[in-house]
């Protein structure tokens, strides 16, 4: 009901609407409109209030609630069932919760703030509140756990092309899947999953895109490594615009990873890279390698060439560009 209400106010932005009319329309008491407009002003939406003229909705606070999502998302499944949250721990962790208590796919969990958002490697993801995207989609897809980074590089390329159609910024990715502006980090994405030996259960992927941030809102040890879009472009950008472009994006680089398999989605990843003969050091678990980066294989697998002339493939590791 009280979306219902609001999308009556919408309609008629900066005109009064009587409560009677409200009341007509939704065949509800007085009492109850008034109980669901004040609950839009305490969620931020400015709503004027007059004796005899009624209500009109003055301005639209700038978060990312469900129905503000949802006005005018062009997507079939992606994005149709939104949790919303002002402050969370992870909104990998939530949506971890709900893939395995049965939620369908495409659900999204979207937050103002991450209290304890993770990148990967187990780095922190900083945040500051109602500034960013931070964001996490469940998706069901029918691979094997060794198919996964597929769905992290699929994913680097939507919310390249989604900056770039929304903000007019051109973002590379450097592999697998970091966004980088003027060499810069713009964007980070974590792939977890559920999933048995050779079946995966769930994926959820966490999407983290520096909006409207600036330097004032990073810590020190990163600041001259990160980057937002606001802080290129000089001037604040809609966060709803860019996420809503986003997961539009997602869900067409996913059918047509479904019905076509990795191949399509990796050429378009492969004109995104900006770090093929690229010198590069590679961090895993157990050793570190320096080389020129080759480009990835048939599987999204890092090529690092050695100074011997040996290529190392990776499918997991930290790099850095040596720039």
């Amino acid at each position: 009901m009280k979306d219902k209400i609001l999308n009556i106010l919408k309609k008629q932005k900066d005109q009064w609407v009587s409560g009677e009319d409200i009341c007509r329309r939704l065949n509800v008491s007085r009492t109850a409109v008034w109980k669901h407009i004040r609950t839009l002003k305490q969620q931020g939406y400015e709503i004027e209030t007059q004796p005899r003229r009624g209500y009109r909705l003055i301005t639209v606070p700038d978060l990312l609630y469900p129905q503000e999502i949802a006005e005018g998302l062009k997507t079939k499944f992606i994005g149709k069932k939104i949790i919303h949250r002002y402050r969370v721990d992870s909104t990998n962790d939530a949506a971890k919760e709900l893939a395995r208590n049965g939620a369908k796919e495409g659900t999204l969990v979207i937050t103002e703030q991450q209290t304890s958002g993770k990148g990967r490697l187990g780095r922190r993801w900083h945040s500051a509140y109602g500034k960013d995207i931070l964001m996490s989609v469940i998706l069901r897809p029918e691979i094997n756990p060794a198919e996964i980074p597929q769905v992290s590089m699929m994913s680097a390329v939507a919310a390249a092309r989604a900056v770039e159609h929304t903000c007019q910024l051109e973002p590379g990715i450097k592999w697998p899947n970091d966004l980088l502006v003027e060499g810069r980090k713009l964007s980070g994405i974590l792939v977890e999953m559920g999933a048995e030996i050779d079946r995966v259960k769930y994926v959820v992927l966490g999407i983290g895109i520096n909006v409207n941030s600036t330097s004032s809102d990073w810590p020190d040890d990163i600041k001259h490594k990160t980057t937002s879009i606001h802080q290129v472009k000089g001037t604040a950008v809609s966060r709803l615009k860019l996420l809503q472009n986003l997961l539009e994006e997602l869900e067409q680089l996913y059918e047509i990873w479904q019905k076509q398999g990795f191949q399509p989605i990796l050429e378009l990843w492969r004109q995104l890279c900006v770090s093929k003969n690229c010198p590069a050091r590679v961090d895993t678990i157990r050793k570190s390698y320096t080389g020129w980066i080759d480009g990835v294989n048939e599987n999204g697998e890092l090529l690092l060439r050695l100074d011997d002339g040996k290529i190392i493939p990776f499918s997991s590791g930290d790099v850095s560009l040596r720039l």
